[in-house]
């Protein structure tokens, strides 16, 4: 059986059409939800972008410290740090503007990114960037390429770079139907996308700046004085000696900066270079004293004492003469420092020349001394700020007293157990981290290797909206809440251990300043 057709009237076509038409109206609505949605992704990158700017902004100031103090070590890493900043700024605030451009396309005059009136607009932000006589898209594309080259000219780290490079990259997936770049990003674009993808390259810009802050910071040593000579020199027990005596002598290097001499002071008075010279007019035992100032990368001062007796032979003076030490010239010295600390165990040596360590005996006032092997001793102070003194005698006469200044033990430095090595800050793989117990610290410069019994820290971690979250230890160990905290953390995610609590053989409890990064990889 054949199926007649029935002829659909000019009213029905017309109802027919006016409802297509209604169903791509529907179709390209967008919901207030949605646009709602943009909003709140927009507050938290910028709230993830002015957390970046404040940190970058403090490594800047501290360069410019540096710079001030010392700038003929710092100026190249400033100059750098300085051309990556107008660099950042210069993109990120063309971002800005492009945000203020859309959105007055969009609102009118008053218009606010901030506070968007007309979030669905689909033709401010075409408008702005893709015009064909004044659209702003091509001139993004191109500045967004030429950042990207710049900045990771200053970035060795292959990780680093591979994030930068994918979070400043412009190219356009396959599927773009042969679109621009600024054609896939804006076109047909709400204007509340729009202006949330611009907060995203300006988030991606700060981010970017920061991590190359931190690597030249890093190639500075903030704390540090540094070195760039080494020298050799010969110290002799001394320089007189008699038939049957033994020349004895201690060879060591020492690190100099050229690009810095410090500032001696002998007897209260300034000298020239480092080198003091004396003609003494009497016999007997004669002294020089002062200090030395030097300033390390930072800017600070710093002061080291020094004292050294000496001794002159009677008779008759040759106008050549050289004051040089008696045979009975001894010698004590605190194996640490020119410095003893209170409530510690301090190593002493004593030696007089011509006389055998057996022969040599010594005692101490403000605080106790113990002798633990012939001409070596312990000297244990009684209170911080009162001088301790050595007396000491060879062969049963006096041979001189000897005063130390006692101060309070230096706070030690934290660090995380990894193998064999003190992790002290900056890269550490997340395999290394999981497997430490916790945070140890000591004070490790060199001179003293002391080790302190850590009482409590905090870990303080990022959310993804950029709020900071503290979690307490178990004593010196991780807590479990800290290592589920590790386990979760990507690649190039940062925690701050922060709130260090100490106790070191004073049994004085202090607080450690300052916070150790640990960027996880």
């Amino acid at each position: 059986m054949a199926i007649i057709k029935r002829k659909v009237s000019p009213r029905q076509k017309m109802i027919n059409l006016m409802y297509v038409v209604l169903m791509a109206m529907l179709a390209l609505n967008i919901s207030t939800e949605v646009l709602n949605g943009f909003s709140i992704v927009e507050e938290s990158l910028n709230r993830t972008t002015n957390n970046s700017s404040m940190e970058n902004n403090m490594i800047y100031g501290e360069l410019s410290q540096m710079m001030k103090n010392n700038p003929e070590k710092v100026r190249e890493w400033f100059e750098m740090a300085t051309a990556v900043r107008n660099s950042s700024d210069s993109l990120y605030n063309y971002a800005q503007d492009l945000k203020v451009m859309i959105v007055k396309e969009a609102d009118g005059d008053d218009g606010n990114p901030l506070d968007i009136k007309n979030k669905d607009d689909l033709e401010a932000a075409e408008q702005v960037m893709l015009s064909p006589t004044s659209g702003q898209g091509k001139k993004l594309y191109e500045a967004i390429n030429n950042y990207r080259r710049n900045i990771l000219k200053f970035v060795t780290d292959p990780v680093q770079r591979k994030i930068i490079a994918s979070n400043l990259s412009t190219q356009v997936p396959k599927n773009s139907l042969g679109k621009s770049w600024e054609e896939y990003m804006f076109e047909s674009m709400p204007t509340a996308a729009a202006v949330t993808l611009l907060s995203k390259l300006q988030s991606d810009v700060r981010y970017a700046e920061g991590e190359v802050l931190h690597t030249l910071v890093a190639n500075i040593g903030l704390k540090d004085v540094r070195v760039n000579e080494l020298k050799a020199f010969v110290v002799p027990n001394q320089l007189r000696l008699y038939p049957g005596e033994t020349f004895t002598a201690n060879m060591f290097m020492a690190a100099i900066d050229t690009t810095q001499r410090p500032e001696v002071y002998v007897n209260g008075q300034k000298i020239q270079g480092n080198t003091y010279s004396v003609k003494p007019t009497s016999a007997g035992k004669h002294s020089i004293s002062g200090y030395i100032l030097m300033r390390d990368v930072a800017g600070n001062v710093l002061r080291r004492d020094f004292r050294q007796d000496y001794f002159v032979i009677g008779g008759s003076k040759p106008d050549n003469f050289i004051a040089e030490p008696t045979p009975e010239a001894g010698t004590v010295a605190a194996d640490l420092m020119n410095v003893l600390y209170a409530g510690f165990d301090n190593p002493v040596s004593i030696s007089i020349p011509n006389a055998a360590p057996g022969q040599l005996s010594a005692s101490a006032s403000g605080g106790s001394l113990r002798q633990t092997s012939p001409g070596h001793y312990i000297a244990r102070p009684s209170a911080i700020g009162q001088p301790m003194t050595i007396n000491v005698t060879a062969k049963g006469r006096s041979v001189g007293q000897y005063t130390f200044r006692v101060r309070k033990l230096p706070d030690p430095t934290a660090y995380i157990a990894a193998g064999s090595d003190r992790f002290k800050g900056g890269v550490l793989a997340k395999g290394s981290l999981l497997g430490a117990a916790g945070i140890h610290a000591a004070i490790d410069d060199g001179l003293l290797d002391i080790p302190f019994r850590v009482l409590s820290f905090t870990a303080v971690f990022h959310d993804n909206m950029g709020n900071a979250v503290p979690i307490a230890s178990n004593g010196a160990n991780f807590s479990q809440a800290q290592k589920e905290q590790f386990r979760h953390m990507a690649r190039n995610h940062r925690v701050y251990i922060t709130n260090i609590s100490a106790i070191g053989p004073d049994n004085l409890t202090r607080r450690l300043p300052g916070a150790m990064e640990i960027i996880v990889r």
